[in-house]
């Protein structure tokens, strides 16, 4: 299979999402991760679970040194010039847990970027430190890019997108996935369930990419609702139809709420306006999420934002259990603990893990 070192920058660039995904790994498994479509229902499936052995094993002092010595040689790099707080934090703990040494430039004007220094040579002097960089960027196609230059460098390392632009966030994703086959896991899985995206659809990096990933689920129903000036992209739209999915625009949010097995709330992206108050001339307020909501909503049904909100979720919803915003947060370190162990090909460690002194393997708590 081909690779990021068979193709020219400028052919990569050409290519969609699905044409991208199978030149990202390396010798048949996960390296770079840089858009959601690389990962197929087996893919989701096989880390969900990873994700679940994880977080159990963690819970007892052996079980989280074991864990903590697997990686105990290798560091990571979180380069964050877009600001974050959830998405860091969560890749540090994830790191931590396996026991990465993690390095960190969340500010360029404490790098070398200050003096002039492109992105791309900041990018490739860190990899000449770590094992594995993160990144997240304002700049769309920056994690692409750098992908390529160190699959075609001298020492290339696995290049992790933490949110690139308005295109992708493919860890957020894999975490909302991971929340939902929790969600779901005793109503027959995601299959046939009626997600309902709403809010700043237009400009969502997160949306966009867990509606891709949602593709991978047997008759799934996505229905995006928002102020038209808001509403989800052409580009989604059509791969949704070229996959053949089912998918509903709205404005209508009331019609919704009693239809919805998912409510996927999201904040408006005011960052993204090309002119000022741009999104605050929209009025976004019928598509807040009260408690009264609650009321209507199925009594399994689940309610989730990737966070930070304002106003579009009441805090009166907090603390109802189909509130599930804060595991939502929680989940991203299993998961993407459970991705990098998968990157530096230490899945059948962890699954083989076995309880000190009884050459038992761990016993599985629910």
């Amino acid at each position: 299979m081909a690779t990021l070192r068979e193709i020219p920058w400028e052919a990569f660039q050409k290519l969609d999402a699905d044409g991208k995904a199978p030149l990202l790994n390396e010798e048949d498994r996960l390296f770079h991760v840089l858009v959601a479509q690389q990962f197929s229902r087996e893919d989701l499936d096989r880390l969900g679970a990873l994700a679940t052995h994880v977080r159990r094993i963690a819970k007892e002092r052996d079980g989280l040194l074991f864990l903590q010595d697997l990686l105990r040689h290798k560091r990571a790099m979180l380069y964050f010039s877009q600001p974050s707080t959830r998405t860091f934090l969560s890749f540090c703990a994830a790191c931590q847990i396996l026991g990465l040494s993690v390095g960190e430039v969340r500010d360029t004007a404490t790098s070398s970027e200050f003096k002039g220094e492109s992105q791309e040579d900041s990018v490739r002097s860190f990899s000449s430190y770590f094992d594995m960089i993160v990144m997240r960027s304002h700049v769309g196609g920056l994690a692409e890019r750098m992908a390529w230059v160190l699959s075609n460098s001298e020492r290339p390392v696995p290049i992790i997108n933490a949110g690139s632009g308005k295109d992708q966030h493919p860890t957020q994703a894999l975490l909302d996935i991971y929340t939902l086959q929790r969600s779901f896991e005793r109503r027959d899985g995601i299959d046939g369930k009626t997600i309902v995206f709403v809010g700043d659809l237009l400009r969502g990096r997160t949306v966009r990419s867990l509606s891709a990933l949602l593709t991978n689920y047997r008759n799934v129903r996505q229905c995006f609702i928002a102020p038209e000036q808001l509403q989800v992209s052409e580009d989604v739209q059509e791969m949704l139809r070229r996959k053949k999915v089912r998918f509903e625009l709205s404005g209508d949010f009331e019609r919704m709420v009693p239809e919805a097995d998912a409510i996927y709330m999201t904040r408006i992206q005011d960052e993204w306006d090309t002119e000022k108050g741009q999104s605050a001339r929209i009025d976004t307020s019928r598509f807040w999420f009260t408690g009264a909501h609650l009321k209507r909503l199925k009594p399994d049904a689940v309610v989730m934002h990737p966070l930070p909100r304002r106003n579009e979720i009441s805090t009166d919803v907090d603390h109802d259990p189909r509130a599930v915003y804060w595991r939502q947060m929680r989940n991203g370190m299993w998961i993407r603990a459970a991705m990098i162990s998968t990157i530096f090909g230490q899945e059948d460690a962890i699954l083989g893990y076995r309880e000190p002194g009884t050459g038992r393997r761990k016993r599985q708590k629910r």
